[in-house]
């Protein structure tokens, strides 16, 4: 019987429809060249507003105001990326000759994620030498063959 999935809330949704659009605009040299462009000006403006504490305070505010928000917006999206990734994988490991008791990893800890990675490269190691003496052992038999043969 397969299992019920809970319809997204339209917060949800919303939120995570504005969070990927937020973070592809984010990217992009136009928004680069915006921002750049609002700082110019906002420097260029000096000179008429005396340098004041108010016009000091206006691009603070200003960047501290986009930079807070633009932290959970991009966050989201980045979530939402290493989720479906993960799912990916899963399903890649579940589907091929790997272990499937690495599927779900993620949700172990930092300590025993660890644990995993080192075993895993241990393993990694031992069967490189074992290719590498197995290839070894067959240049050494296929000369010997050429011998026996000439």
């Amino acid at each position: 019987m397969e299992k019920q999935t809970k319809e997204p809330s339209r917060l949800s949704k919303f939120f995570g429809a504005l969070a990927n659009r937020t973070s592809l605009a984010a990217g992009r040299a136009s928004t680069f060249l915006l921002a750049a462009g609002v700082i110019v000006a906002w420097a260029i403006s000096g000179p008429l507003f005396r340098f004041s504490d108010t016009w000091q305070l206006v691009i603070n505010t200003g960047t501290t105001i986009v930079t807070f928000l633009m932290v959970f917006l991009i966050q989201n999206s980045q979530n939402r990326d290493s989720a479906a990734i993960q799912v990916k994988l899963d399903e890649l490991i579940r589907v091929s000759t790997a272990r499937n008791s690495l599927v779900g990893i993620e949700h172990l800890t930092d300590d025993e994620i660890e644990d995993l990675r080192t075993k895993c490269e241990a393993r990694a190691r031992a069967e490189k030498a074992g290719d590498e003496a197995l290839s070894k052992t067959q240049k050494s038999a296929r000369r010997a063959a050429q011998q026996v043969s000439s």
